[in-house]
């Protein structure tokens, strides 16, 4: 049986090896694939691993012989898993390998917009605290989170972690879901629709898979219902939101501050 790694860079940079997988087959790793060669090094195999290479109908219809692919990541929109279904191809994904990394980017950009740690170790390197007047000096304003709400888009594994950390900070916690699990033994949290949660809460992070019905949810009028102090934050897809839109938002004043590390269109 034939096993191919289309982008096994990614998934393996050198501190793992591919031992657990050779014992099924055949297996050939490329460590990047672009899409003119998927078909070529794809043919014959009855097994794909992907990360981000893109897997979609022109490509799945020219490859017989598949019988699985495996995306090696949590979101798997890089496959056309409606084609894939009518071909009786299994999508299998990993979700839950990279929860703490996503929680802890997530809580990385709240605190740069918080705390502008970059910008104000720029500044005292520059000379700026030596030369001002007072011993408490800043750029920009300080702002503490305790106190403040955090409207979670999405209450997965991801965005419960994401409350339990919002919680040590002693913020409050608004929840949105298309499917609501008990947490009666969260303190200062409640259930919420969309529009009560975007109008109520201080910061908004979203951590909801990206389905039809979940892309674009964050555009110019859900953005125009948040408070104008408020913070957006996405590590989640780059579609569930308009790019466009929340660039505007920021350049206009409507929102605050963004802290993003995907987009709609990425490299």
């Amino acid at each position: 049986m034939k096993l191919v790694v289309l982008d096994g860079y990614t998934l393996n940079p050198g501190d793992l090896n591919w031992e657990g997988i050779k014992k099924f087959g055949d297996l050939e790793v490329h460590d990047r694939t672009p899409e003119s060669q998927i078909v070529e090094r794809c043919q014959g195999a009855e097994i794909i691993f992907t990360n981000k290479t893109p897997l979609r109908e022109a490509i799945l219809s020219q490859l017989p012989d598949l019988k699985y692919i495996g995306v090696l990541a949590t979101g798997y929109n890089v496959v056309d898993v409606d084609y894939a279904k009518t071909r009786g191809v299994v999508v299998a994904n990993v979700p839950g390998y990279g929860t703490a990394s996503v929680v802890q980017m997530t809580f990385a950009l709240l605190l740069e917009l918080c705390q502008h740690v970059q910008s104000h170790s720029d500044s005292v390197r520059q000379g700026d605290w030596a030369a001002s007047p007072d011993f408490c000096y800043w750029n920009y304003p300080l702002i503490e989170l305790e106190g403040k709400t955090i409207g979670i888009i999405g209450f997965g594994s991801i965005g419960q972690k994401v409350a339990d950390i919002a919680t040590a900070f002693g913020m409050n916690i608004i929840g949105f879901s298309r499917t609501r699990s008990d947490q009666s033994h969260r303190k200062n949290f409640k259930w919420a629709e969309l529009n009560e949660l975007l109008k109520e809460s201080d910061v908004v992070s979203v951590h909801c898979p990206l389905f039809p019905e979940t892309q674009g949810i964050i555009n110019k009028d859900s953005l125009r219902l948040m408070k104008r102090t408020a913070f957006f934050l996405n590590t989640s897809r780059g579609p569930l939101m308009v790019d466009q839109d929340l660039a505007d938002a920021l350049n206009e004043g409507i929102i605050a501050g963004a802290g993003i590390d995907v987009l709609s269109v990425e490299p």
